[in-house]
């Protein structure tokens, strides 16, 4: 492939990827995402919170309340309703579990940077 091309390809449903594949059971950064199917909202939210990962999660609905219940069952550090990874410079993002430890962005980023000293007389 050329320098500065990219290389799209198109889904792949014709496998079923599941609890113990790679795909399903490691953090994603990459353009790679599993779809996993669920049979009601309990399971989706159990096989969430079951993972030890925890950087983020979406909830796609067309019922935004409904989302938002869900979302705020989920354990990850940052949930989105209708899409992914929109990140913003004036909101804290960080994971929770093994997700990593502390907040990037907002004040409560700079304060990751900062050293405090205490003195005492």
């Amino acid at each position: 492939m050329a320098a500065g091309r990219i290389a799209v390809l198109p889904a792949d449903d014709r496998g079923r990827p599941e609890d113990g594949d790679p795909l399903v059971d490691e953090e994603q950064f990459g353009p790679a995402l599993p779809i996993i199917r669920y049979s009601d909202v309990e399971e989706a939210i159990r096989f969430v919170n079951d993972s030890p990962n925890g950087l983020g999660g979406s909830v796609w609905s067309s019922d935004i309340a409904a989302a938002k219940k869900i979302a705020s069952r989920i354990t990850t550090g940052s949930v989105w309703i209708n899409k992914h990874g929109a990140i913003q410079p004036n909101v804290p993002f960080g994971g929770v579990k093994s997700s990593g430890l502390g907040v990037e962005f907002a004040e409560e980023g700079l304060v990751e940077y900062a050293d405090i000293q205490v003195i005492f007389s």
